[in-house]
């Protein structure tokens, strides 16, 4: 092995990272630096019960570690709360009211507490070692329930009784007895433990009260045992009148290898290895559902062997004749997930929410209690795969109609459904996404954040369910992440611009309203000392005459001739041609740095990208390092087209998926970039996860030609440019095997124009300053010394 490490680096040539010329006030060393030089934006902004209160993170001390602030309706400075205050706060957004809302329940440090509002009074319902979570109104609000373990209780709000409803066990032979007398040693050993360890004996003489007080409980009917098996019991709900209760088993696959990660650099000294993922088409759990009724005494298996489409394949089947044979003849019904189950108000109906697993359809079903069959309400059939903003938002509105989000247009939009009638109605429409939907307390009314106004902004509304009528409450240009009150009368939100980082505002939630600035001191003087661009967004026409969004930085003293770089965002699924300060932000900088220095940037969305749609999003289905990479290609030309740029002159770099494109851009369009780095690149999407990958690549033990024509690996002899590879040694993400890999097809293919630069003690997002300023450093070098 020692000798193996030793080999490969020798063919990884030194490099100088020397401070290149520079024409900025900006130093990569400190854009670079830990990022609280630019101060602390506020985030996490959460309504307290009341609803007067309004806390959240910020740091404008630039501490070690951010601190809780807070402010009230009547008082919108802010302040640092107290211990006692983050001690006792309440989340608005973790209560559950009552159908008339005059109380509410929720859990704190593991026990159930209900609270009328009106006299104002809280009773503690549960006082356990055990953590008791996930309370909520049942039976007709009568009683309320929560999880214990695995299983249901309730408390009944008359009696203060607490009855057990749901009895899981691993199978019907029962469990072993907990009261079962311990060998003499550790008899002796728990009683000395008990004699002198005073928390030890507190938290034993709570759990024999609590023990004691189940056990002088009224007796009854021995619960029925709903055999798991010794599976997972997962997404357990109550029907509203108590009597029926569904809930899935999931089981886990039994073959499943997972990777390893060595981690060189410890305290210890010893080379140890760190658990990691599974790889794409590796067998996935499978999970069933189940309703019990409690009534009748009746477990009903729901089956899903007889809905619509479920035996229907895909269409990429139809390139691999004898797999299409195959699966045809055997004609079985893909196996689904239970994504969700919602019962209505009434209790009477219930709907799934169900994804197949090879990621083609979503289904909305409605159980029948009569039959145990499951009807259908809503299929979403795509032949790349499912998804979209709002994928799984759905609920109740009243006791027949249903709310759900669906790219049926081919943006994802809000629609109702009548679960008597099955008359569908859509509340949005538009060549926009509905992002975000919420409904109101009032049932009259949906706040939801669309990008209606322009791709790039995130502006949120009031919308009238009646009549459709939509009222605009916020009105600046950029990013709003808003979150309401729990009176529903005011917004709170966390609002930025492309060159302006996140500040909090409060404002009424009536259209036209003025929004109130709270915080003042996200952005340091150092950092407004500096013209920060505002990149202009622009859109050009790929070579399918699709329109692409972008982002231009224009050099200092811009002409004809100079260089470019195509930045290219991670994530794939992720949108960063907009006008709110991004996640991107260390980017954005270095943006500015180069625009200094002579150089054009663009950052487009190019196919994958979010913002866009069904169409836009998919765009890549079965390749990866296709449209995605054309579009880049394309934004390089615009460029050149527009404003001038040397052709010979043009350098790409990304991280993640924007490594994966710049690899591939390297690799399959060598004339168009002159320089490349490719930063935690995915170089073989076999090695990738299973959720990412399988969406939009398929298996590759079934979709072989996709992984062939998406990865990296397979095209390394077409590089001719000068390519900077970095990468974390410790990435569970994209693991570092990855980049060992090519490396060593590069060395084969005798490539000499190439470097690997390891960071030993990173994972996938680097937190070091000091890795993020070497990192950078070599970007910069390659381009100065390659496109200059």
């Amino acid at each position: 092995m020692l000798k193996f490490i030793a080999y490969f680096f020798l063919f990884i040539p030194a490099v100088c990272i020397a401070q290149q010329k520079n024409n900025s006030s900006l130093t990569i060393e400190h854009i670079m630096s830990d990022p609280k030089w630019i101060g602390t934006s506020p985030s996490n902004p959460v309504w307290a019960d009341d609803g007067q209160t309004l806390y959240f993170n910020w740091n404008p001390d630039k501490a070690p570690e951010d601190s809780l602030y807070f402010i009230t309706t009547k008082n919108r400075v802010p302040q640092k709360a107290s211990i006692a205050q983050k001690q006792n706060m309440i989340r608005a957004s973790s209560l559950n009211y009552n159908k008339n809302r005059t109380a509410y329940v929720y859990s704190q440090n593991g026990d159930i507490f209900y609270h009328e509002i009106k006299p104002g009074k809280t009773q503690q319902i549960t006082n356990t070692v055990e953590s008791e979570s996930n309370p909520d109104f049942s039976f007709n609000d009568k009683r309320i329930i929560y999880l214990s373990g695995q299983n249901i209780y309730s408390w009944n709000l008359a009696t203060g009784e607490i009855s057990q409803l749901t009895n899981y066990q691993a199978s019907d032979g029962g469990r072993e007895s907990r009261t079962a007398k311990l060998p003499e040693q550790e008899q002796w050993l728990k009683n000395d433990q008990l004699s002198y360890m005073e928390i030890l004996k507190e938290r034993n003489e709570k759990r024999e009260e609590t023990k004691k007080y189940n056990n002088d409980l009224p007796k009854r009917k021995e619960l029925r045992k709903l055999v798991t098996g010794g599976n997972r019991v997962m997404r357990q709900s109550l029907s509203a009148d108590g009597r029926y209760v569904s809930y899935s088993i999931i089981k886990p696959a039994t073959n499943r290898k997972t990777t390893i990660i060595p981690d060189y650099v410890t305290e210890s000294g010893y080379t140890t290895d760190i658990p990691g993922r599974t790889k794409v088409g590796e067998e996935l759990a499978k999970s069933e559902f189940y309703v019990y009724d409690t009534q009748t005494d009746t477990v009903y298996s729901i089956k899903t062997d007889s809905i619509e489409g479920i035996r229907d394949l895909p269409d990429y089947v139809k390139d691999y004749p004898i797999q299409l044979k195959d699966r045809t003849k055997k004609n079985e019904a893909r196996a689904v997930n239970f994504m969700q189950a919602s019962w209505s108000p009434n209790g009477e109906n219930l709907v799934l929410d169900l994804r197949s697993q090879d990621n083609k359809d979503r289904w909305i079903m409605l159980w029948n209690s009569a039959t145990n069959k499951l009807e259908l309400l809503d299929r979403q059939r795509n032949e790349a795969w499912i998804g979209g903003p709002g994928l799984f938002n759905l609920g109740w509105i009243d006791d027949s109609n249903l709310f759900y989000q669906s790219e049926k247009t081919g943006y994802s939009h809000l629609y109702t459904i009548n679960v008597k009638n099955r008359e569908k109605k859509a509340l949005t429409s538009g060549n926009y996404e509905v992002q975000t939907a919420k409904l109101s307390l009032d049932k009259k009314y949906f706040f939801i954040t669309t990008n209606e106004v322009h791709p790039g902004e995130k502006q949120f509304y009031r919308l009238r369910i009646s009549d459709n009528k939509i009222d605009r409450i916020t009105k600046m240009t950029g990013g709003n992440e808003v979150t309401i009150s729990p009176d529903e009368k005011t917004i709170a939100f966390l609002y930025s611009y492309s060159n302006k980082p996140t500040e909090l505002y409060v404002q009424s939630i009536n259209p036209g309203s003025k929004a109130d600035q709270i915080t003042h001191l996200a952005q340091s003087a150092e950092f407004k000392s500096y013209p920060w661009r505002d990149p202009e967004v622009i859109t050009f026409k790929a070579r399918d005459g699709a329109e692409v969004y972008g982002r231009v930085y224009k050099p200092t003293n811009a002409k004809p001739g100079m260089p470019a770089v195509v930045f290219v965002h991670g994530a794939g699924y992720l949108q960063n041609a907009h006008k709110w300060w991004s996640s991107y932000f260390r980017e954005f900088m270095f943006h500015n740095f180069l625009a200094d220095n002579g150089y054009y940037v663009i950052d487009i969305d190019y196919r994958g990208s979010a913002g866009y749609g069904a169409d836009w999003r998919t765009g890549i289905y079965r390749h990866m390092g296709g449209k995605d990479l054309t579009d880049n290609v394309d934004a390089a030309g615009y460029l050149v087209k527009t404003y001038g740029v040397d052709a010979k002159k043009i350098g790409i770099y990304g991280g993640s998926y924007g490594g994966f494109i710049t690899l591939m851009a390297m690799f399959t369009t060598p004339d168009v970039f002159a320089a490349g780095a490719g930063l935690r690149s995915v170089t073989d999407w076999a090695n990738y996860n299973h959720g990412y990958t399988a969406n939009i690549l398929n298996e590759p033990f079934n979709d072989s030609l996709a992984y062939r024509r998406s990865s990296p690996i397979y095209y390394a002899e077409g590089l001719k440019g000068h390519l900077l590879m970095c990468h974390g040694m410790v990435d569970v993400n994209v693991n570092f095997q990855d980049i060992v890999k090519l490396s060593q097809r590069l060395i084969e293919l005798k490539k000499d124009n190439w470097e690997l630069a390891v960071y030993p003690m990173e994972d996938h997002g680097f937190v070091e300053p000091t890795s993020w300023m070497d990192e950078y450093k070599r970007i910069y070098k390659l381009y100065e010394t390659t496109l200059k």
